[in-house]
């Protein structure tokens, strides 16, 4: 499988940072700083007034620069199961500002809110392998792509929000197999380089239901509520 030779690699050749093992984990690398860096030179991300960033490690860096530069940082909590965060550095003191980024800091100083009431700028991921066409691979669980298809169906991030990821080049693969409900990626950024997708993959237009199960549906509230206002609406 992709994700375990790329899980392999990083700890193989001494390029995985904590948390270890990364072995199931989006998997943080050295070089996270400066990708962040990289990042963070970007129009796509200098005119962005809200981010929304996953909660993994490697992406941390990304998150306390979204706050230092004073953009409104949204996060998802993990496993979707308190929803999202939105983080105002206005209303955070600079020297909490790292605290801030991480998990249990976005709890403290973020408010939850629901995804109608926000307005994606840009979205950064976490990736445990990426290709040049954009593809990407996750953990497994899929819930990148069910944060996208919330916001999606929600109106809070279009086909032209701009999706970007930092990664490792050791997480650069020659191909990924994408399905209509993945989330592909339009800017890949490494230590060393910014790529920006050409032939870009079609991107999912809001939830796909047939593949949840009901558990998982019963496991996050904002897609049951989703599916309930849904189902609602049929009946109406």
């Amino acid at each position: 499988m992709i994700r375990e030779e790329i899980w392999r690699i990083l700890e193989e050749e001494n390029i995985a940072l904590f948390p270890k093992p990364v072995h199931g984990r989006i998997p943080n690398f050295k070089g996270n700083i400066q990708a962040a860096l990289k990042l963070r030179e970007l129009r796509e991300y200098r005119e962005a007034e809200t981010v929304f960033c996953n909660p993994d490690s490697p992406q941390r860096p990304v998150r306390e620069f979204v706050l230092r530069d004073g953009k409104k940082l949204v996060m998802a909590t993990p496993r979707l199961r308190k929803g999202f965060l939105s983080l105002n550095p206005e209303e955070i003191s600079r020297k909490d500002l790292r605290w801030a980024s991480t998990i249990k800091g976005a709890f403290k100083y973020g408010v939850h809110v629901h995804p109608s009431k926000l307005k994606i700028d840009l979205k950064v991921t976490g990736c445990v392998a990426v290709s040049l066409d954009g593809g990407r691979l996750g953990k497994g669980h899929g819930y990148s792509d069910l944060e996208y298809g919330l916001l999606r169906e929600y109106g809070s991030i279009s086909d032209s929000t701009p999706i970007a990821t930092t990664v490792h080049e050791a997480q650069i693969v020659p191909y990924i197999p994408m399905t209509l409900h993945d989330m592909p990626l339009d800017i890949i950024i490494t230590p060393l380089r910014v790529i920006r997708v050409k032939d870009k993959h079609k991107r999912p237009k809001g939830i796909n239901w047939e593949i949840l199960s009901k558990r998982k549906i019963e496991e996050i509230p904002l897609l049951r509520n989703l599916l309930e206002e849904k189902n609602r609406g049929k009946r109406e």
